[in-house]
């Protein structure tokens, strides 16, 4: 597949009920590209991240991995190159041990076991949870299963991660020891994520959905500095561009204010008042 490109053409998804979920979207990611999808709850985002290496079939339009049109046919592919790491990892983790669960996906490639070992010591050095081998995946805290999830993926050696609300759930350490690991993953990234702060950090572009439909694609910083276009879909600035509400209280940040991201990384302000 020619360069991993994920193009989107005019995409929409009626789900069973009726509900239209996608309204004819468009756009076109390049690899090595880092990609928000944001939007207000309902906006869609979860459901066309699932389109991307179809565990969601569209109603009509069409999607291009490379130069690979998304079909029945080359799916096994596709999903190899896309690697999907969902909101709830218990929906990706249900084998007996971390280590079997990492496994799974280069066992069921037909290779022979000693790459799949390497392949699973390889994930789980990445994700830094070589401890967690042996252990039940339901004995895990929600940032340890963040990370084994994410290694199931990475056994697969994807050259696109798309994920889906990666800091769900996590407390502030295993948020920050998620970012890193997000940062050092230098193919395609495409992250949906009501974490703003993240999206800061780690994606360069962002697309914004309003009710199935594309509202703006463009840099993050820019679409982050149009007030008019959050407040209509329902968007809060990240807490690192949002003026300190002990400092300015009642203040805005200035559209032209360059972001403040903290040497740690975790969007708030440290006061010393």
């Amino acid at each position: 597949m020619s360069h991993h490109k994920v193009e989107v053409r005019n995409l929409q998804h009626v789900y069973p009920d009726g509900t239209v979920a996608l309204h004819d979207v468009s756009f076109l990611i390049h690899h090595g590209e880092s990609v928000a999808i944001i939007g207000a709850n309902g906006a869609g985002k979860s459901t066309l991240l699932l389109h991307l290496n179809g565990y969601l079939a569209a109603t009509s339009g069409e999607i291009v991995i490379g130069d690979a049109l998304l079909s029945r046919e080359n799916l096994a592919g596709i999903r190899r190159t896309v690697g999907m790491v969902f909101q709830d990892p218990d929906d990706q983790l249900f084998m007996p041990t971390v280590f079997d669960d990492i496994a799974f996906g280069p066992q069921n490639m037909g290779l022979a076991m000693p790459e799949v070992e390497a392949r699973v010591v390889e994930a789980l050095e990445r994700v830094e949870a070589v401890e967690l081998r042996n252990k039940a995946p339901y004995h895990l805290s929600g940032g340890e299963k963040k990370r084994v999830a994410i290694a199931t993926v990475l056994s697969m050696l994807p050259e696109i991660l798309a994920l889906d609300e990666p800091t769900n759930g996590l407390d502030p350490h295993a948020r920050r020891q998620l970012i890193a690991l997000l940062r050092a993953f230098h193919h395609t990234r495409i992250i949906t994520s009501h974490d703003l702060d993240l999206v800061l950090e780690l994606c360069e572009r962002t697309i914004v959905l309003q009710d199935g439909r594309v509202m703006a694609d463009g840099p993050t910083l820019e679409i982050f500095r149009n007030q008019e276009l959050l407040d209509a879909c329902r968007l809060e600035k990240p807490f690192a561009m949002q003026a300190c509400p002990v400092c300015s209280p009642g203040r805005q940040a200035m559209p032209e204010q360059k972001p403040l991201v903290p040497p740690h990384g975790d969007g708030y302000h440290d006061h010393k008042h």
